[in-house]
């Protein structure tokens, strides 16, 4: 009988210690002990996850060729005498600086827009439509860590697309038609390395002016569990804002466009630069992207996740 006892007593003082061991694990804020949101989906994790991507790989793939594919239709679009097919084309390949103008002219509008919502408005629509944002979440990640991670991985990404198109199309331009001057629609003529210093500030005003990309794509990501919803909503919206931007009877009204100022780097190609158009893009930009990137975190926060 008194064995028993004895086994009964060592059994309660085991659970004892296991219950006072199990409250000590955990932390005030009831997190487990040795638990930290900082550890959880790091950057460089989730830097590499999305590079392994195969959609990520021909994007970065695509802008590598098209400044060769753009020469290539250059050359072979030569008439039997060796003139170009028209004015625009005569200026675009007077220099290197000139045909990263001319690139980025063809692409400021629809390529580069569709890319950086492509790589935001895929973010976390399909870690939902693939059923793993849920496992992600009981990890745990804390759903603004979530959000954060994603957004500054695909503006890393957007960042070095921006910024790879113009250096090739660069490398390209030196080794075709040499490091010249670049000539403006005006007349003006900037020495190369200016012409440098302007490329520079246009992808910086390229970068800042696709934040509002960066915001709607981020908001419609956290709103639909289908990439392809998310991605073609933005550029639905590029598209719209560009076409309504033609339309002269808006007058003042077209300032207030996301697109309206797409094209104010252009200015940066003259001897007496404006800033005034690139001000007035970029703080429209910065706001439309504070409007909506705040609109897609009060979502996600209260968002039922169900995949």
């Amino acid at each position: 009988m008194s064995t028993e006892v004895h086994t009964d007593e060592a059994a309660i003082e085991q659970l004892a210690e296991a219950a006072s061991h199990e409250e000590s694990a955990v932390q005030a804020d009831g997190s487990v002990a040795g638990y930290k949101a900082s550890r959880t989906l790091r950057l460089r994790v989730e830097m590499a996850r999305q590079l392994r991507r195969r959609r990520v790989q021909l994007v970065l793939a695509f802008l590598v060729l098209l400044p060769w594919i753009l020469w290539a239709a250059f050359e072979f679009g030569s008439d039997s005498r060796g003139n170009r097919s028209g004015g625009f084309v005569d200026l675009a390949t007077s220099s290197a600086p000139n045909f990263v103008v001319f690139v980025l002219f063809a692409v400021s509008s629809f390529l580069l827009p569709m890319i950086v919502a492509l790589f935001f408005g895929d973010t976390i629509a399909s870690e939902a439509s693939w059923s793993s944002l849920k496992y992600l979440l009981a990890t745990p990640v804390p759903r603004h860590r979530l959000m954060r991670q994603k957004a500054i991985t695909s503006a890393l990404l957007s960042l070095f697309a921006i910024t790879l198109l113009p250096l090739v199309a660069l490398g390209v331009g030196v080794i075709f038609y040499g490091a010249g001057e670049a000539l403006s629609p005006t007349g003006d003529a900037i020495p190369f390395d200016q012409a440098m210093l302007a490329l520079l500030f246009t992808v910086i005003y390229l970068a800042i002016h696709l934040l509002w990309v960066a915001g709607v794509a981020l908001f419609l990501t956290v709103s639909t569990d289908a990439p392809l919803g998310a991605v073609g909503g933005t550029v639905l919206i590029a598209i719209l804002s560009s076409i309504l931007d033609q339309i002269t009877a808006l007058e003042g009204l077209r300032n207030y466009l996301p697109t309206h100022y797409a094209f104010a780097w252009s200015d940066l190609i003259s001897t007496d630069i404006d800033w005034s158009n690139m001000a007035a893009g970029a703080f429209s930009s910065v706001c439309y992207a504070a409007f909506f990137g705040l609109l897609a975190a009060r979502r996600f926060r209260t968002k039922d996740i169900t995949s």
